[in-house]
């Protein structure tokens, strides 16, 4: 096991809440390798290793915030976490990670800049192993379901919903992200219906 040596440790940990605070006081497009070197005190050498480009700052930022969705779904309250029915998690999990999407969708577009078509890693196989287990406990028989949680996960994970724009024009992102859950739950009583 590789581990993290103290000194690196708390840079990481200062250069992502600097990151952090950085999209609050600044925006988002301001925050780059020399302003973000600059405003955290450490050098640019420090935050070049740490993330390599700025598109590293975001895939950091998105880490952290998929670590602590990952830990409320493994161990958080039910209908998220455990001791729900299965069909109740797999709706609040699809719920849950589409509004993960919507609050991080500046950071993940800022993360993905083009260069990753398809992004997956760990996000994208966790949640379709937790899809699969959750069919799974509900009885779905018949058919693949490995094959059948990528379909249900690429609902929740592709590119497309970063950068959809609601239809009527109006941009409410509330409004928007209410009818992507609501999408999510009809899609998965049609299928267990």
């Amino acid at each position: 096991m590789n581990t993290e040596r103290a000194d690196a440790a708390r840079n990481r940990i200062a250069l992502i809440a600097t990151a952090r605070e950085m999209l609050t006081d600044v925006g988002i497009d301001k925050i780059t390798m020399d302003a973000l070197a600059e405003r955290s005190g450490l050098g640019k050498g420090t935050v070049f290793r740490r993330f390599g480009t700025r598109s590293g700052i975001f895939m950091a930022l998105l880490g952290e915030g998929e670590r602590d969705f990952q830990e409320r779904v493994q161990s958080g309250p039910p209908p998220l976490g455990p001791g729900a029915e299965p069909l109740d998690r797999l709706i609040a999990f699809g719920r849950a990670r589409l509004r993960f999407l919507q609050e991080n969708r500046d950071i993940a577009r800022a993360a993905f800049d083009g260069r990753a078509t398809v992004p997956f890693g760990p996000p994208t196989t966790m949640t379709q192993r937790h899809v699969r287990m959750l069919l799974h406990h509900m009885g779905i028989g018949g058919g693949d379901l490995d094959i059948l949680a990528m379909q249900l996960t690429a609902a929740l994970d592709v590119p497309p919903l970063l950068y959809t724009p609601p239809d009527d024009g109006a941009r409410n992102e509330q409004a928007f992200e209410d009818r992507l859950a609501r999408g999510w739950e009809d899609l998965v009583r049609r299928l267990i219906g």
